[in-house]
């Protein structure tokens, strides 16, 4: 397989930590080069050690910075390659409830977690579409399929990015292009331990980030000729 794909070019966003660090290292000893874009370079420069010097580059880039997002897939094809495989996974969550929701946080999580994935997919489908191949992996959530009590900012963008994904996969499939949505259950990430969540639940009974990269992988190595349009992975222990 690593011969195979070993021309192959991803890009992760938010591959400093959690399931986007872990899905870059699993892509690289699949065989893909692979960019690695996060806010936090330090974060990335600290995943960069664990692969080899050729398979990578690294770019520190605010990608709700919409106007440079065309800057970013350029330096992405100049270094590496063409873009063959997109995984939108750069998100953030705020906890409240909707009627004390303040809009500027509404707007923070719908831009990153909605929006980028968009603009993203519109910087990497032109040339996707005159190779006649590429894959999008969004990365959604249980929160795209169920709701929860005071997570309404989160579920929103991820029911949305869902919406998006199905959307994009119906338009783009006569193009040999494969759009994939992967939905995890409860993840065992430093997305608990941000500011703005501090949630006090049992992780040990949480998915592993290991766990969601294999599926990332597999959906990307997948023959051309098929595709998993969506998958929901669960832990197998009773977390949600």
């Amino acid at each position: 397989m690593a011969s195979e794909l070993k021309d192959r070019v991803a890009l992760v966003t938010g591959a400093s930590s959690g399931i986007g660090r872990a899905t870059a290292i699993a892509l690289v000893e699949a065989g893909f080069r692979v960019a690695l874009v996060a806010r936090n370079l330090e974060r990335l420069l600290e995943v960069s050690r664990e692969l080899p010097a050729d398979r990578f580059v690294v770019i520190a880039q605010d990608l709700t910075e919409f106007d440079q997002l065309a800057d970013l897939v350029q330096t992405v094809e100049t270094k590496l390659d063409p873009v063959d495989l997109l995984v939108n996974n750069a998100g953030v969550a705020y906890v409240a409830p909707l009627e004390q929701m303040p809009l500027s946080d509404w707007n923070q999580v719908m831009a990153l977690n909605l929006t980028v994935p968009l603009a993203l997919a519109q910087k990497v489908l032109p040339g996707m579409r005159q190779r006649q191949r590429g894959t999008i992996i969004n990365i959604v959530s249980i929160a795209g399929q169920r709701t929860f009590p005071n997570w309404g900012a989160y579920c929103a963008s991820k029911f949305g990015l869902l919406a998006f994904s199905r959307t994009l996969a119906e338009e783009v499939r006569g193009d040999g292009i494969r759009v994939t949505a992967l939905c995890p259950g409860s993840v065992d990430t430093a997305l608990w331990d941000s500011e703005h969540v501090k949630a006090d639940f049992d992780r040990s009974a949480m998915l592993s980030a290991d766990s969601v990269a294999r599926l990332v992988v597999w959906a990307a190595t997948l023959p051309p000729e098929a595709v998993l349009e969506e998958a929901t992975l669960m832990p197998s222990r009773g977390a949600f």
